[in-house]
């Protein structure tokens, strides 16, 4: 039997998450509607999630004093990494110490955080299918990969994310500045980088997986596909399901089925895979709600943000499909403090659509501010929806720099 305590009280359930971004704000929401006390920690003020959090802390999270201090004055029951710029190895150590439970767990989010790390523990320890890939540390090691592996190719820092320091190689001309791509725009400044054959695939799927309490046990679950268009590494829309023949799809949710075992724990993991016909290659994982998965807020009856509080709070879960269902991702489309935001009428006014402004305190031009969510009858419907919601929107400069 579950039990959760009442907010600013002895017997509060108290959860920290560890960014307070867009997808955050998503699991606050859920958590506080559940009863659940709110920590949001962030390395800049008024973040999405502080907005609506019980306390927000500000600091670096990749400090490791700094998160083992907040970790023993906050004293939280879970932990829930919300970004990968975390120093975890202090949370492997913070789990180890007894002090909080990290959710997944912290070895999930260690081994996650790095590609490195994810990519042995998926091809070379579980032997799932993937891209063809070297790991190099030198520019001369960089270029006698991208030979090896054939053009094109990609090259990546091994801990960076949403396309942060990402180049696509299309002939050896392209390697020098790949190299300083990805040194330049890496987490860590450090020129250890995977590079990666290109694979012939159709579609790019998120296949979101819930490892949640039923009858006593974890068990699995799996939400219905969800595909997804990105753009240099940022994704740009979404939708669900995404149509897939049924060998593809057991195949999907067998390779996520391993990795998720392997990496343990309670709550939404957000398992990316290419699909060619049949079949199916493992591409990376998070731990954590996956920013594709927005669509699952008109799309599902259970968001995955609402999954993923339910299934780390040891709560009840269903997957099911609610309708077809898009996103499409609204830009800051500049660099200023205080946007304001037009168009909301007209872009509410197409049928079975909704918003989420995420409250950003600060607008870049290719800094998500908002993304517009349509529901139809299928998912080309929806698509289509969701795009004219969002071009309707229309980010305004208020305070300038």
């Amino acid at each position: 039997m579950v039990t959760l305590g009442t907010p600013l009280s002895a017997t509060a359930t108290r959860v920290m998450l560890l960014g307070a971004g867009e997808l955050g704000k998503e699991v606050a929401i859920e958590l506080q509607r559940l009863g659940v006390e709110v920590i949001a920690v962030d390395r800049y003020a008024g973040a999405p999630a502080q907005q609506v959090a019980h306390r927000a802390h500000v600091i670096d999270m990749t400090d490791a004093a700094a998160l083992r201090a907040l970790v023993e004055q906050e004293r939280p029951h879970l932990i829930v990494p919300e970004i990968e710029a975390i120093a975890t190895d202090e949370l492997l150590r913070i789990e180890a110490d007894g002090l909080a439970t990290v959710i997944p767990t912290a070895f999930a989010a260690h081994t996650t955080m790095n590609r490195e790390r994810i990519r042995v523990l998926a091809a070379e320890e579980l032997k799932l299918p993937t891209s063809p890939y070297a790991f190099v540390a030198s520019l001369e090691e960089l270029r006698a990969a991208a030979l090896r592996l054939g053009f094109p190719c990609y090259v990546k820092p091994v801990m960076s994310s949403s396309g942060k320091g990402q180049s696509r190689l299309q002939r050896s001309a392209d390697v020098d500045a790949a190299w300083q791509t990805a040194l330049d725009a890496g987490r860590v400044r450090s020129p250890r980088m995977i590079v990666e054959g290109e694979v012939e695939f159709e579609s790019e799927i998120t296949l979101l997986t819930v490892r949640a309490v039923s009858g006593g046990q974890i068990t699995t679950q799996f939400c219905a596909p969800i595909g997804h268009r990105q753009v240099a590494g940022d994704y740009v829309e979404s939708w669900q399901p995404q149509a897939l023949s049924a060998l593809a799809r057991a195949r999907a949710e067998e390779i996520a089925g391993k990795v998720t075992d392997a990496l343990g724990g309670l709550g939404i993991f957000g398992v990316e895979l290419f699909i060619k016909g049949d079949e199916v290659w493992f591409s990376e994982v998070s731990p954590r709600p996956h920013d594709t998965g927005l669509v699952t807020l008109v799309s599902q009856y259970q968001s995955e943000f609402a999954l993923h509080a339910r299934a780390i709070l040891r709560l009840p879960v269903s997957t099911a499909l609610l309708a077809p269902g898009a996103s499409a991702v609204i830009y800051g489309g500049c660099d200023a403090r205080a946007i304001g935001f037009e168009g909301i009428d007209a872009a509410l006014a197409v049928p079975q659509s909704q918003l989420r402004l995420f409250g950003k305190p600060q607008s870049y031009v290719k800094r998500r501010m908002g993304v517009a969510l349509a529901q139809g009858s299928n998912v080309d419907e929806a698509r289509a929806r969701a795009r004219s919601c969002a071009a309707e929107v229309k980010p305004r400069v208020i305070a300038q720099d």
